[in-house]
């Protein structure tokens, strides 16, 4: 079965279609002077109704309502329900199950090495490509940023601040960023930080007179929720974590006013596509209004995945306020900013989304009634039907079950289900298909690499750790050190090259250099709530270390006082599983939270 749109053609339609302020380009000259920049703002966790132009009686956002107010607003706009899911698809123009990221941990994070990326697209066009904040598509070769397309880097790691592939005891005021790969320390608050690098990447960029795609990706508002007390404090009678949640978001809209002011002063706003747009539901702020939604993150209900998205480019007449009503998504973005941009499509590159430019500029003459698909998986390999939503301009089919007219019932409150037999069949129908295409790919799991010059030596965490149960994900967790069952896993690695290796197994990440059987005292607390690092760290009186990659097994005495267990092996080239734990004299098992493998 061929899916609607799953094919759109790579036509570039607007020199004649959409672009008239801008004309015919007459050569590839002119088309690189004239071709539009592109920022993108992407934040975590804010829903549709955390702001105040759609209705939030308590929250204000005045530079988004400017922005709302001056935008082109796709109003029935789908992502998934939580983040890793939302930016592959962003980024590719694929389903999320297609790109093997599903969930937000357990290896099932890491975007797919044969993607490629909306930093592929541009950067092969000349553009300068920057990426800040939050990536959560892997942290480790092929899998960063800088690996798919993005020339300009600063970035936390994981999912969030204070998260465990994160540098140590970050927890959003201050810490260390990666910074094109580097460690580099950094002062402010963490959203303030990524909005200063990307404004000094649109200088630099504008000043080498060359084209740019800034994509800035907010850590915030994702809990813990941490804000500066400025921001925070005009919303303290809602309670520590609303007020905290609230005042990340005003932060992010006093940056984005700032960085809209930038464009104007560069002289570059009216040629600039500017997107604002969320990567799920939200996780707090339902508590005070929710735009009608039922559901919030990770819901297959509209609020968990029907958020913003703004865009603004003056040049093309994308000004001045309106709403598009047709149901569009996440898998949209990139075959659109190709059309829009003139670049080229990557070369055997089929996207599950279409280029939507028709309906934005107001110019789509029958519109096709389209079916799309989103669900929630989280679990280490995916459940047909579960938390999904197949949806169209009318419809939401839920769990293969539950049929909602979102027409006359917005809130998803009636199943109309059996007065709508029809509407089930087809659309369960689409699923059927749109599941038996992916289903097969569902096995291709991503390995990180070893040994590989780009990433030697590289640094693996207990957030990829693949497991059917949880896994120490923050750094709170890696804290108290979580035994048992859930507190163990093995990687997927590929040894890039035969050789010998230095393995070295840790209790605590080699920034802090503690003995394994050491105690950690509580980190310091920053404002809002508890941060992940006040967490006291929990001795584990280790006696023995054992790791296993491939057919290789080695264990070893933990010597007293010892910072770490070294291994040296030789190992071959393949793609293989690596298991690294920590044993008490009394029989208990606690995974290594962290690992370091050089090829020497």
């Amino acid at each position: 079965m061929k899916f609607p749109f799953r094919c759109p053609a790579p036509a570039v339609l607007l020199a004649a279609l959409a672009l008239p302020a801008l004309g015919v380009l007459a050569d590839s000259a002119s088309a690189q002077q004239t071709r539009p920049n592109v920022v993108i703002v992407i934040t975590d966790d804010q829903g549709y109704g955390d702001l105040s132009c759609h209705g939030n009686p308590i929250l204000q956002t005045p530079n988004l309502d400017q922005l709302h107010r001056d935008s082109v607003r796709l109003t029935d706009y789908h992502v998934a329900p939580t983040c890793s899911p939302t930016r592959c698809a962003f980024l590719t123009g694929h389903w999320t199950n297609r790109t093997g990221v599903w969930h937000t941990i357990m290896g099932r994070s890491m975007l797919r090495e044969n993607e490629v990326t909306m930093g592929d697209v541009f950067s092969a066009a000349g553009y300068a490509t920057g990426m800040f904040g939050k990536w959560h598509l892997g942290d480790n070769y092929p899998y960063r940023p800088e690996d798919r397309g993005f020339t300009e880097v600063m970035r936390h790691g994981g999912g969030g601040v204070g998260q465990t592939p994160d540098h140590w005891d970050n927890a959003y005021f201050d810490g260390s960023y990666w910074h094109n790969s580097t460690v580099t320390p950094v002062n402010g608050f963490c959203t303030d930080v990524f909005f200063d690098y990307a404004e000094q990447f649109i200088r630099d960029s504008h000043s080498a007179d060359k084209p740019f795609l800034a994509y800035i990706a907010t850590n915030a508002p994702h809990g813990p929720m941490h804000s500066p007390k400025k921001y925070s404090e005009p919303y303290a009678s809602q309670g520590t974590g609303l007020a905290n949640f609230y005042g990340m978001i005003a932060n992010i809209d006093e940056n984005v006013g700032q960085l809209l002011g930038l464009l104007e002063d560069l002289k570059i706003a009216d040629n600039t596509i500017f997107i604002y747009t969320t990567d799920n539901g939200t996780s707090a702020g339902d508590k005070v209004f929710n735009a009608g939604m039922r559901g919030k993150k990770g819901s297959h209900y509209d609020g968990g995945h029907r958020v913003p998205l703004f865009i603004r480019w003056p040049d093309a007449d994308l000004v001045g306020g309106r709403d598009v009503d047709t149901l569009t998504g996440y898998v949209d973005v990139l075959p659109t900013l190709i059309s829009m941009c003139r670049v080229d499509p990557p070369q055997g590159v089929r996207f599950d989304g279409v280029d939507i430019s028709p309906l934005i500029f107001d110019r789509a003459t029958d519109w096709p009634d389209r079916i799309l698909v989103t669900d929630s998986q989280r679990v280490k390999d995916p459940i047909k039907w579960k938390s999904s939503a197949v949806m169209t301009d009318r419809w939401r089919l839920c769990n293969g079950q539950e049929l909602f007219d979102i027409d006359a019932d917005p809130g998803q409150q009636n199943d109309v289900s059996s007065q709508h037999p029809d509407v089930v069949t087809r659309l369960r129908s689409f699923y059927e298909s749109w599941w038996a295409e992916l289903e097969p790919t569902f096995d291709q799991s991503t390995a990180i690499y070893l040994g590989h010059p780009a990433d030697n030596p590289a640094r693996l965490t207990s957030h990829d750790w693949i497991t059917t149960r949880m896994t120490p994900w923050n750094q709170s967790q890696v804290r108290a050190a979580m035994n048992g069952p859930a507190n163990t896993g093995f990687w997927n690695v590929k040894i890039t090259e035969g050789g010998k290796y230095v393995v070295r197994l840790r209790r605590w990440p080699q920034e802090i250099d503690r003995p394994i059987t050491s105690p950690l005292a509580p980190g310091a607390p920053v404002p809002g709530q508890k941060a992940y690092r006040e967490t006291p760290g929990k001795p584990v009186a280790a006696a023995k270390a054992t790791l296993k990659i491939g057919g290789v097994e080695k264990s070893a005495t933990v010597p007293e006082g010892a910072k770490e267990v070294v291994f040296e092996l030789d190992l071959d080239p393949e793609t293989t599983t690596m298991t690294a734990t920590f044993e008490t004299d009394s029989g208990e098992v606690f995974g290594a939270y962290f690992a370091y493998v050089e090829k020497i």
